[in-house]
């Protein structure tokens, strides 16, 4: 792996984890599945109107189309859509903690039932980031954590999952920003659909939720998911996974900063647990370990 792949997977980790908390300041004053169709709009059309700027075209390959079209709906509408609703009654940081178990999932799925082969210090790391999760679940819980909140989040993580191991070649056949900028618009269409039909349009303006909604539209929600699909191309999907372990720390460290969420012991330690699972996990499926 060189240089250049690292500071792109570091970037990317970095913008992925922050997304937590820009959402959470917005879903506190704005209509959350209206607030993110309307960034998903935005972003779309931002990307598309570049990538046929620099000569991409509208000419994908099926495996980009079927990307397109389960991203947009896995990702896009389900994984962010539930993200920004539960993000009404919990905290950013135990969000991104939920989110970050994804690659655990997916390399339990792999091994468990597409029969990949997995390493003992693999297996012995799905089941310690497992065991993080539930090290942090049992402090939240004393702390009288929302449920439902949590629910929402573990259904948007096994969508998220789906469509990794769904999706093959997406990021091949160039055309990258396009892949992007459709994939935006398939979740514009149904979340904002569902938001508008379901959400009161009651909006509580500051300078906060503006330069949180265009941070989260321009950088989470489109530079983000380009650098992914950049750093697949360069290093592959297993390889670029392991940048993941990095998203727990991230994203309780970001929240803890401009959000002021408490720094419980039970969570820097199911953290450090669930990094260290997740990295031993992509390791193994590497034949690193």
């Amino acid at each position: 792996m060189d240089i250049r792949a690292i500071v792109m997977g570091l970037a990317f980790a970095l913008m992925w984890s922050s997304a937590f908390t820009s959402a959470r300041i917005i879903v506190a004053a704005a209509p959350p599945l209206t607030a993110l169709g309307l960034r998903f709009l935005i972003s779309g059309v931002i990307g598309i109107t570049i990538a046929l700027i620099l000569g991409q075209t509208w000419r994908l390959t099926r495996a980009q189309w079927r990307a397109t079209i389960v991203f947009g709906v896995c990702q896009n509408a389900l994984y962010l859509g539930l993200n920004f609703v539960a993000m009404q009654t919990i905290e950013a940081s135990l969000a991104a903690i939920i989110a970050s178990t994804v690659p655990l999932l997916v390399g339990l799925i792999s091994w468990a039932f597409l029969g990949e082969r997995l390493g003992k210090i693999g297996i012995f790391g799905l089941f310690a980031g497992l065991a993080g999760v539930v090290i942090i679940m049992g402090a939240r819980l004393q702390g009288g954590m929302d449920l439902y909140g949590v629910s929402l989040c573990a259904i948007a993580v096994f969508a998220l999952a789906f469509a990794t191991l769904s999706v093959r070649g997406a990021a091949s056949g160039g055309n990258f920003l396009m892949v992007v900028g459709l994939q935006m618009i398939v979740g514009a269409v149904l979340v904002g659909t569902v938001g508008l039909a379901t959400e009161s349009l009651l909006i509580d303006w500051s300078w906060q939720l503006v330069a949180a909604f265009a941070y989260t539209t321009l950088i989470p929600g489109l530079a983000a998911t380009l650098v992914w699909f950049l750093l697949v191309e360069r290093i592959g999907a297993t390889r670029a996974a392991t940048f993941h372990f990095l998203n727990p720390f991230f994203g309780v460290a970001i929240a803890a900063m401009l959000l002021g969420e408490a720094l419980r012991l039970g969570d820097l330690i199911g953290v450090l647990v669930i990094m260290g699972g997740i990295l031993a996990v992509q390791l193994s499926r590497q034949g690193r370990i």
